[in-house]
């Protein structure tokens, strides 16, 4: 078995793009400690490499996520010491708040089952495609916990409030089919060309207008707390910042040159 094959996260460092894969396929990519610092420095690193505009997440073997290892938050053996607010104030909120506050897109793989915490880590990218096999599930309440890494946050915003509050109190798994016609995820593919269309999605992504991608999504993930007015006033602030970047010079040209544009990501060099 190879050094690699022993680390919590995979990550391959490609053309203009980084994919990241969680690893621990015995346990269902379920989070220890040492995968979410892992991982979160595999995305630092993702967000400081200049020649990066995009990222995608995906696990290893037939799971996405998991979730959480339970085997490290049980009460039998942690007795009064166990505090899973300390658990989600130190690992999984910081995790969320760096997925959403990359300044490019993060593309989502889930190629099995993506349960508690796992789904709602998928959830938080900004791109989501499933395997045809892979299953969503709020799982918290089979334990006596509530959904947490944005899970009561995201599921009434993308499905409405009734259907999320029928997935986190049944925790029913819902298919790939079913999280696509709900507007839960983006897209679902066949199990055998998920990656394909996912790394053809980072390629593509990488080669647009980073600057742009990264006000879009400030964009859009500000408009559930904003009214109106508020958010008309974001978009003009957000165009003014676009309009004077490189890539908005150079899609312009190339609009009127009638050639393929070649985006540099950059606001101006």
């Amino acid at each position: 078995m190879s050094a690699a094959a022993n680390e919590p996260i995979l990550h391959e460092r490609r053309e203009g793009w980084h994919r990241i894969t969680l690893n621990r396929p015995e346990k269902l990519n379920s989070f220890n400690e040492a995968q979410h610092l892992a991982l979160r420095a595999a995305l630092d690193e993702a967000a400081a490499d200049a020649t990066c505009r995009a990222v995608l997440v995906t696990g290893a073997g037939r799971g996405f996520c998991a979730g959480q290892d339970l085997g490290d938050r049980d009460p039998a053996r942690l007795d009064d010491s166990l505090d899973l607010g300390h658990t989600i104030e130190t690992f999984y909120n910081p995790l969320i708040r760096q997925i959403r506050g990359l300044d490019m897109p993060v593309i989502c793989a889930v190629n099995g089952v993506a349960a508690g915490a796992g789904a709602n880590i998928a959830l938080a990218c900004d791109i989501v495609l499933a395997a045809r096999s892979a299953k969503f599930i709020q799982a918290f309440s089979k334990i006596g916990l509530v959904p947490d890494s944005g899970g009561t946050w995201f599921l009434p915003r993308l499905i409405g409030e009734a259907r999320a509050k029928a997935l986190a109190l049944t925790g029913e798994a819902i298919s790939a089919e079913q999280a696509a016609d709900w507007g839960l995820i983006w897209r679902v593919t066949d199990d055998e060309t998920l990656m394909e269309e996912a790394e053809a999605l980072a390629e593509r992504l990488s080669r647009g207008p980073t600057f742009a991608y990264g006000l879009i999504k400030q964009a859009i993930q500000a408009a559930s707390s904003n009214t109106l007015d508020e958010q008309l006033d974001l978009e003009r602030d957000l165009q003014r910042q676009a309009g004077r970047s490189d890539d908005y010079r150079e899609g312009v040209a190339a609009f009127l040159e009638k050639r393929a544009a070649t985006f540099t990501g950059r606001a101006k060099r």
